[in-house]
């Protein structure tokens, strides 16, 4: 930073009559002799405070060893100034405890901080002074030692974002309808009391309606056959084959029946057979309390042959009595199914249904009615319906809070989300009452709010990266945004020293209509020295925000470049 020279005791005092070390009036004559550094200069703000650190060096035969000098550093602005901590100096034959500046010459250093406020964009830091020997004390005029304030911090965008959890809608669902047919031992008939059973007057049922549905689409068919894993093998396996044929007749001639269009192509039925059904004897055995259910699942693992198998459990004599009455007869079956797809409201459809008759609407579907349209405000109110038709339902809370923030309504969102919260205290209703703490200024708040939501994505690091900047730790700011670009992005590599980073971040924001990317670039190219992304940039911030031009006729970071035609023409 520029070291400036400055004085610091430009005293016009009335004559006092001292020793002949010199009185406050030779003080004042031999002001010019010393020197001084002020660090940062211009001042900037960072975390909201404005810091200064002021270095003095005195010289021989200066400091009057009876002389006492409360120094106060004062930011002075339109409409008002703001005082740093007075500090004071001694003589070294003064009995106090200040800071000694003996009359052989010697340094003192300054540091305070003071809080930032807009009005301190345009403004200089002066010193102000009281000095005095025994009891005669002098005000001494200020004295510019620095410019001030650098303020690029403050442009943070405090947008954090709130996540909408959305909707699960499906336009087109599949479903599928099922019976089964059940065989006696060794036959492959299909019994006539096996079809007035009710599964099967349902399955009927549900294929009439779908047929005569233009919302349900019959996809196609499966057939499942099995034998059970009892007897020789080879008479399973033909067995099967019978059983699968024989449903498939039934099959056939129903879907026929009830004119189910396509029944008839070659794709739309397809089957298959398993001679010995060993995986469903496994899960019958596994939900059965048949004695020795243990041992007969241990040979199952152990025996893969089915040959083995069936003599192993057999030779469980009492157990296998129990399994051929309770098991063995639910396995000699044919398994049918329909596949179907049900197709739902078009989005014309639920859009009208959503504004003039949404109790129709499911869950799903409404959360999707909001998607349909652009308007925050129709938004607002589908979201208000859905809480109100749903109230058990989180999301259409939280979504609610999401549409309210957007508005502005940020006491609204807030009661929203602790609605959700109180519902479902997840990871994302905890950022989105971050992101109304944030809002509402509250960085502890926030800050908790969103290291406990780390699980609710990349939103969360942006929200933290917003924080980090306004901390004014700038490091963690940009290891939060990380390689994802915009404006804050941008801002905190900067603020981090990495010029060329943000220039690059903010360029992949391309065409934006944000006037600040451009401004910032302009700042950006400031620091910098290039004129040439300093005028197009600004040029281009101003023509899209005209308030702008007062901000960079007061704003710090183009002090090199006030005076160049080019830019008084822009800023004008």
């Amino acid at each position: 930073m520029k070291k400036l020279t400055l004085n610091l005791l430009t005293l016009g005092v009335a004559s006092v009559v001292i020793t002949s070390c010199g009185g406050i009036n030779k003080m004042v004559e031999n002001s010019s002799a010393v020197k001084y550094d002020v660090q940062p200069s211009p001042l900037e703000t960072h975390a909201g405070e404005v810091s200064v650190t002021i270095s003095g060096k005195f010289p021989e035969k200066y400091f009057n060893k009876k002389a006492t000098v409360d120094v106060t550093p004062v930011l002075k602005y339109e409409g008002g100034q703001t005082e740093f901590e007075t500090t004071t100096l001694q003589g070294e034959s003064v009995e106090a405890n200040n800071k000694v500046i003996p009359y052989a010459g010697g340094d003192f250093s300054y540091t305070g901080k003071i809080p930032y406020k807009p009005e301190m964009l345009k403004s200089e830091l002066d010193i102000q002074m009281k000095a005095k020997i025994k009891d005669k004390e002098v005000d001494v005029p200020a004295i510019k030692i620095a410019d001030g304030v650098i303020a690029t911090s403050t442009l943070v965008e405090n947008d954090p974002k709130a996540i909408l959890v959305g909707d699960k809608f499906q336009r087109v669902t599949s479903d599928q309808y099922n019976a089964e047919i059940q065989y006696v031992i060794n036959q492959a008939n299909v019994r006539s009391s096996q079809l007035k059973k009710d599964d099967i007057k349902n399955f009927q049922d549900k294929i009439k309606a779908a047929s005569s549905d233009s919302t349900i689409d019959i996809k196609g068919a499966e057939i499942s056959a099995y034998a059970s894993p009892d007897g020789p093998y080879d008479f399973n396996d033909k067995l099967s084959g019978k059983r699968e044929k024989s449903a498939q007749q039934y099959l056939t001639s129903t879907l026929k029946k009830l004119k189910v269009q396509d029944a008839t192509a070659d794709s739309f039925l397809t089957s298959k057979t398993t001679a010995e059904d060993w995986e469903g004897f496994k899960k019958l055995m596994e939900a059965s309390n048949i004695q020795d259910k243990d041992l007969i699942l241990r040979v199952l693992s152990m025996y893969s042959d089915p040959a083995v198998r069936e003599k192993e459990i057999k030779n469980i004599a009492q157990a296998y009595d129990e399994i051929k009455v309770q098991v063995l007869p639910q396995l000699r079956r044919s398994q049918m199914y329909i596949d179907v797809n049900k197709i739902g409201y078009s989005d014309e459809q639920i859009a009208d249904l959503a504004k003039n008759d949404p109790s129709k609407l499911n869950i799903e579907e409404i959360l999707y009615a909001a998607t349909l349209t652009n308007d925050l405000n129709e938004k607002l109110n589908i979201y208000q319906t859905a809480a109100t038709n749903f109230p058990d339902e989180f999301r259409a809370v939280n979504d609610l809070g999401y549409v309210q923030l957007k508005l502005g309504k940020v006491d609204e969102a807030k009661a929203s989300f602790e609605k959700a919260k109180a519902i479902d205290d997840n990871d994302v209703v905890k950022n989105n009452l971050g992101a109304v703490a944030l809002m509402q200024g509250d960085l502890t708040t926030a800050e908790q709010l969103f290291t406990s939501a780390m699980g609710a994505g990349d939103v969360v690091n942006y929200n933290l990266g917003i924080i980090k900047i306004k901390q004014g730790d700038y490091a963690a700011a940009v290891n939060y945004f990380g390689n994802k670009p915009s404006f804050n992005a941008g801002l905190a590599n900067l603020l981090n020293g990495d010029t060329d980073k943000a220039i690059a971040t903010l360029g992949e924001l391309g065409d934006s209509d944000d006037a600040m990317v451009y401004y910032l670039k302009a700042v950006a190219g400031a620091r910098s020295n290039d004129e040439n992304t300093v005028m197009s940039n600004l040029r281009i911030a101003v023509e899209k925000d005209a308030s702008l031009k007062d901000h960079a006729k007061k704003d710090a970071e183009f002090r090199n470049f006030a005076t160049k035609e080019g830019f008084t023409a822009i800023v004008q």
